[in-house]
């Protein structure tokens, strides 16, 4: 009798800790299901559509954000720079490149909870289309880091881990056919503090 009531109760504790553990797990990875990824951005272009996987609505509940229906807009998440090291707030980067079509953008820095990271007092701590400085091609060049930079610069503070995170409103590439074919600027280390 004791013997079975201690394979029902192993039985039972295995199944809930490997279930718990791996829905702990599809959570936690950023390239999790129904993720698409262009260079160093994902995307995940269902979570606010009705085709959305349960683990991307238990993702979203979770961080308590808004996520954009299809013909709102789109947002991609960059964690790692075009080398393939983390995002750090004490090294400067450098996002170059085109942005892809859309009726509006914003760019900010997140921390590990997907809050915006402030920086100095009187800088906006998000970057948005109708304020960006173009090069004649339409693409964009912004700084990002710590110490200010000439141009297109978003400024972060603190240490630790970040994130950077571009929303495009009112976009087509938010179809499921448009957004394989879209391109993304790119990433680039420039320089770290000591």
């Amino acid at each position: 009798m004791f013997k079975h009531t201690f394979f029902v109760a192993l039985s039972l504790a295995i199944a809930i800790g490997g279930g718990t553990a791996s829905v702990w797990y599809a959570l936690q990875i950023p390239d999790a299901i129904g993720a698409v990824s262009i260079g160093e951005w994902t995307a995940f272009p269902d979570i606010g559509t009705s085709d959305a996987d349960p683990y991307s609505k238990a993702k979203v509940s979770r961080e308590g954000v808004l996520a954009l229906g299809r013909a709102e807009g789109l947002s991609f998440i960059a964690a790692r720079d075009a080398s393939g090291a983390e995002l750090r707030r004490g090294c400067s980067y450098t996002i170059e490149g085109t942005v892809p079509p859309s009726r509006f953008w914003t760019l900010y820095a997140a921390d590990e909870t997907m809050s915006v990271i402030a920086g100095p007092e009187r800088r906006a701590p998000a970057l948005q289309s109708y304020e960006m400085l173009r090069r004649p091609d339409n693409t964009v060049s912004i700084s990002v880091g710590r110490h200010p930079a000439p141009g297109n610069w978003l400024a972060v503070s603190g240490g630790g881990k970040m994130f950077f995170v571009l929303t495009l409103y009112d976009t087509t590439i938010a179809s499921s056919t448009g957004i394989t074919d879209a391109e993304l600027p790119h990433i680039v280390k420039a320089a770290c503090d000591a």
